[in-house]
């Protein structure tokens, strides 16, 4: 396996989704999503203000900060990369991006392959 990446059905299918209107379909969306968190930078920031209306503590409020993160999270999982797989060997050079800011810490990881121009991530997390 080259790389790991979205299905199409699956891009096709959350692209066309319409708002949410109930915490159970933000909670199946959101499981959905998750599933493929790692092709996604900034995830959990992006996500947030989603995450916010499923608590239990919290009335459902679909307010222009979830329509934002909505349209937002589907953007990136159209425009999704493909994560490589990971390689081994002398030539391989793995890189590894750390960030820590006031709001969190967040970190990337990418490999470069002789051959190839540039590298190829395999997973991000914040």
């Amino acid at each position: 396996m080259d790389s790991v990446r979205f299905p199409t059905e699956v891009i096709n299918k959350i692209t066309v989704m319409s708002p949410l209107t109930n915490k159970k379909d933000t909670q199946a969306f959101l499981s959905t999503i998750g599933f493929w968190r790692m092709h996604i930078p900034d995830y959990s920031q992006i996500t947030s203000p989603l995450y916010l209306v499923t608590r239990k503590k919290n009335d459902f409020h679909w307010g222009p900060e979830q329509q934002q993160a909505f349209a937002q999270i589907k953007q990136e999982i159209a425009h999704a990369v493909a994560l490589g797989a990971v390689r081994t060997g002398p030539e391989v050079k793995s890189m590894l991006y750390c960030a820590a800011r006031n709001h969190g810490l967040s970190w990337s990881l990418w490999q470069k392959v002789p051959g190839e121009t540039r590298g190829r991530p395999l997973g991000f997390w914040r």
